[in-house]
């Protein structure tokens, strides 16, 4: 008989092949050789009774069965980096690792001075920064907290309400010196506009906003809000920036404004279980401050002088 923590062994062999369908790209992954990811993966098949992998010209491919235990190994690995979180501090020591989910703007924008402020105030306390546009499960303690541009509806999360972020459309000062600005929907139908590709979000949220675009308006198409934002600041066209963001960037200049304005909803979320965790409440209150102050326009409350 085995021990859970050789068990546990077992499945994340598997999730690691699952994800690089490989031993070779598993045992990187996980820092072993390929024999004992190998050894691993015929033990868990010899346990379970059926083979879990075929091979292919394409490397690894995942039998049904396989397919069928990924979510429930997602959840235990979910579970496990959880625990590791829990025990790395005391519930009321400032220390352990609080883990924050966020989009890529938000992660690689506006969160790093407010992250690097807060390290400068606890130090014991280690932040892991999960950049996604997909909504990371709470609930499935997948994050610890997470900053969202959506109301979260499940019951046993805290959300906290930020306030609604305006976004306006903008091009680069030499965009502008070259081209003109458009006033007008319809010069804008001459100009280059920059724009999401298929994100169903997206597609979604510009039809409930009553905005009379498609994908085929945009002449750049990239469901990448960071690639978006890149390519504004290069002077490739037109495209939507968060109005705080954007008055950082003095070349940045505002398009048709007040003609299109959207609105997103800022959230800050945590599950309510972490209520307890004082490392997790500092850095729901720290976010809450620096997040208010970042959507008025105003100075950081923890900004040195």
């Amino acid at each position: 008989m085995t021990s859970s923590g050789e068990n546990w062994d077992l499945y994340r062999s598997f999730l690691a092949v699952i994800r690089s369908q490989s031993l070779s790209g598993a045992a990187r992954s996980l820092g072993l050789t390929q024999p004992t990811v190998g050894r691993q993966i015929a033990e868990l098949e010899l346990r379970m009774g059926v083979p879990l992998f075929t091979r292919s010209k394409s490397g690894l491919k995942p039998t049904p069965v396989a397919r069928d235990l990924v979510p429930h190994v997602e959840s235990m690995s979910s579970a496990a980096a959880a625990l590791r979180r829990a025990a790395s501090g005391e519930a009321e020591e400032e220390r352990g690792t609080v883990r924050l989910t966020a989009s890529e703007l938000m992660g690689a924008e506006i969160l790093p001075p407010m992250l690097a402020r807060f390290h400068e105030a606890h130090p014991g306390i280690a932040i892991e920064l999960a950049l996604t546009n997909q909504i990371e499960n709470l609930l499935k303690r997948e994050a610890d907290l997470a900053v969202r541009m959506v109301r979260p509806e499940q019951a046993a999360l805290v959300a906290r309400h930020i306030g609604p972020v305006p976004i306006s459309l903008y091009a680069h000062r030499s965009y502008a010196e070259r081209h003109g600005v458009p006033t007008t929907f319809e010069e804008f139908a001459n100009h280059t506009a920059i724009g999401f590709d298929s994100s169903p979000w997206a597609i979604g949220f510009m039809a409930a906003q009553n905005v009379p675009v498609t994908r085929e308006f945009f002449q750049l198409r990239t469901d990448s809000d960071m690639a978006q934002l890149g390519a504004l600041r290069a002077g490739y066209g037109i495209g939507g920036c968060q109005e705080p963001l954007a008055r950082r960037d003095p070349d940045l200049v505002p398009v048709m404004h007040g003609v299109v304005r959207l609105m997103l909803d800022l959230w800050l979320v945590m599950h309510e279980d972490l209520r307890a965790s004082r490392r997790v409440r500092l850095l729901f209150a720290h976010l809450t401050e620096e997040l208010t102050a970042y959507l008025k326009g105003r100075a950081p409350p923890h900004a040195t002088p």
